[in-house]
């Protein structure tokens, strides 16, 4: 192995180990999968709900349990997941079914808007659009779904988000608009 060779992997190992740090900080912390009642999330800004979730004050969400993802980072129009696409999600191909890949992405970038959501505001999507660059196997031990934000509004919303390997190769990226609903 060339010495180029030998520093890209010695780089790609180092990421893949801060990734499995990030996810072992995070499972540490998060409380068991639950559902909130919007009476208990009412009075939270977005980034006060998913720091409470982060400090186990509010159950995770299930989706991310039942599907081997979780939030490692966040801030204000950014949010990141991390994944393990495992042979349980699986297409009868070989690799990682689209659906699973598409909900991380949804996931990212309908976060990144709720991060600049204010206290008593939610919302839905309303469109999203993945689109596949490679295939994705479990031979992939991790991946991140970075979402950003493109424009939040009172009413709609706008971000876009990116999957990836600890080695920087891009799996899928997404687009998505989401409704901005007003409080009842």
């Amino acid at each position: 192995m060339s010495t180029a060779s030998h520093a890209l992997h010695d780089e790609i190992a180092a990421t893949l180990a801060r990734w499995e740090a990030d996810e072992a900080r995070v499972r540490a912390t998060l409380a068991a999968p639950g559902i909130n009642r919007p009476a208990d999330v009412a009075h939270l800004s977005g980034l006060e709900m998913f720091a409470a979730i982060g400090r186990g004050e509010l159950p995770s969400v299930p989706i991310g349990a039942s599907l081997d993802f979780y939030p490692v980072e966040y801030e204000l129009g950014r949010f990141v997941f991390q994944g393990r696409p495992s042979a349980r999600f699986m297409n009868p191909l070989g690799t990682i079914h689209g659906g699973w890949i598409a909900t991380l992405l949804d996931s990212c970038v309908a976060c990144a808007i709720h991060t600049t959501l204010p206290a008593g505001r939610s919302y839905t999507t309303a469109e999203l659009k993945v689109s596949y660059v490679r295939a994705l196997t479990p031979d992939t031990p991790l991946v991140r779904a970075e979402g950003k934000i493109i424009n939040s509004g009172r009413q709609v919303g706008f971000a876009e988000g990116r999957l990836y390997g600890p080695d920087g190769r891009l799996y899928a990226h997404a687009t998505t608009t989401c409704v901005v609903l007003q409080p009842r």
